[in-house]
């Protein structure tokens, strides 16, 4: 098993929670975290609410970095609207993430690899970083190597989860459309997100 792959499922017994619905995660056996004190009670305090609800977003898109996530963050207020749901609809924007309601990729990790390895056209351009914000009405369509993927057909074909509606896709040509920023209550999040906790953990 990878180092990546170790990680991803570290995130999940961190957490509690099968973050990305997944049938192979650890939490599925260990209803626990990690370690000798995984079984303990911890104390939900406001402040350890919030910091998960942070922790459960940034693990589910890759575990993007804390500046990131800030920064997304301070976008989110400046728009008009819900804090909580311009921050949703930023992360949803980002290309990795695209890449995976599409179902390219079987996990989140899998797609910023297949974005950084150069296999993603938006709008017939290569794209290769992960964090590129996809706008309306933007095509996204996978290079001619990575339509022959093993793992590409693979993830296409999965019963795991299904393509939102916010985004269109033809599998047999491995090329979609970014149709729409979500709401959260769009977004087919296996475990429940709370990203008004994430503005409150940034906003004290």
């Amino acid at each position: 098993m990878s180092k990546r792959e170790n990680s991803k499922y570290k995130i999940d017994r961190r957490l509690r929670v099968n973050l990305w619905g997944r049938p192979k995660s650890p939490i599925n056996k260990r209803e626990y975290g990690p370690g000798q004190h995984g079984q303990a009670r911890q104390k939900p305090t406001d402040y350890r609410l919030q910091l998960m609800a942070k922790q459960r977003l940034k693990g589910y898109y890759g575990s993007v970095s804390e500046r990131q996530l800030r920064r997304y963050y301070t976008e989110a207020v400046r728009r008009k609207g819900d804090t909580g749901e311009n921050l949703v609809e930023l992360l949803e924007r980002r290309l990795d993430a695209v890449v995976y309601r599409m179902k390219f990729a079987i996990t989140v990790f899998a797609s910023r690899q297949l974005v950084s390895h150069g296999h993603v056209k938006v709008n017939g351009r290569r794209v290769n970083i992960a964090s590129y914000l996809v706008k309306d009405n933007d095509v996204i369509e996978l290079t001619s190597k990575a339509k022959e993927m093993a793992r590409v057909l693979e993830a296409t074909q999965t019963a795991e989860r299904d393509v939102p509606e916010y985004v269109s896709v033809d599998h047999k040509d491995m090329k979609g459309t970014y149709v729409r920023g979500p709401k959260l209550a769009d977004v087919p999040y296996p475990v429940q997100m709370e990203p008004s906790l994430v503005v409150e953990y940034y906003s004290r």
